[in-house]
This record gives C-alpha cells, sequence and structure tokens, in this order.
C-alpha cells in the first residue's frame, strides 16, 4: 500500500533551510505505520530535500558553499524574458542549488521508526523564497 501525505510550509527567506524531521516523525505517529519505506519529496524546482547533521553553523557552511558554487551575480541564461511566463525569470540560482541539493530522500520505517543515523535530520531548503511551499510524505508498506 502507498499513502500520500501532503505538507505545506511557509518560508521566511530567499535561502534557508528548515528541519523538518518531527513534523515526519509526528505524521508517521498519526499513522501508526510499523514497517515499510518513506519519501519525502518537495514539490517545486527551486526548493531541495536533503539529509544532515542539524547544526547552525554546518547549515550556513552549507549556505556558503551553494552560494559559492551557484554566484547570485553571474550572467545566468535563465536570467530573461519568459514569455511562456510573461515575465523575467530572476531565479536561476535556485534552480541549480536545487539540482545540487536534490528533491528527495529515502528512508527505512522499523518499527514505527525512521531508522537514521543519530545526527541525521531531514531538511527543506529554500533557494527562492520567501513563499508557501509543499512537499510530499511517500509512505510504502511492506
Amino acid at each position: 500500500m502507498v499513502e500520500v501525505i501532503e505538507k505545506s510550509i511557509l518560508t521566511t527567506q530567499y535561502n534557508e533551510m528548515i528541519n523538518i524531521t518531527q513534523d515526519i516523525k509526528e505524521e508517521l505517529e498519526k499513522h501508526e505505520i510499523q514497517e515499510g519505506f518513506i519519501t519525502i519529496q518537495t514539490m517545486h524546482t527551486t526548493t531541495g530535500i536533503t539529509v544532515n547533521e542539524s547544526l547552525e553553523c554546518l547549515e550556513q557552511d552549507i549556505e556558503n558553499l551553494l552560494s559559492q558554487l551557484v554566484p547570485e551575480e553571474k550572467p545566468y541564461h535563465h536570467a530573461r524574458m519568459l514569455r511562456d511566463y510573461g515575465s523575467t525569470a530572476g531565479n536561476a540560482t535556485g534552480h541549480l542549488k536545487s539540482l545540487i541539493c536534490g528533491n528527495h530522500c529515502h528512508f527505512v520505517l522499523k518499527n514505527g521508526q525512521l531508522f537514521m543515523g543519530s545526527a541525521q535530520q531531514i531538511y527543506f531548503c529554500e533557494f527562492d523564497g520567501p513563499a508557501k511551499r509543499n512537499y510530499v510524505i511517500i509512505i510504502n508498506t511492506a
């Protein structure tokens, strides 16, 4: 059986990492699923889902690295008038940072719990905010 849970999140900054681990755990408790697999996936092309340790200094290091790899001031091809949208695209960096970060993560569910390392946390990453964003929790029961 596959179950899809839709979640919304309000981001507050242009670039930010939001720890959503506790939200995921609370959803699992509501659904009382014991064994299976879980996927967390963003529904946007300028956001990401990643797994890392929850340390403020590490979050800043990750944001700094992404900013160095994808600087705002570079002349991107995407920063031009898009006829289909009727506006100028100004979020090339968001798309590229999302590409680096990835849009999903997977975990095993064991005894009703996320089977993850003690330092692992799940992050929703915003690269074009602030905005109302959506992600899904996909549960595949064994």
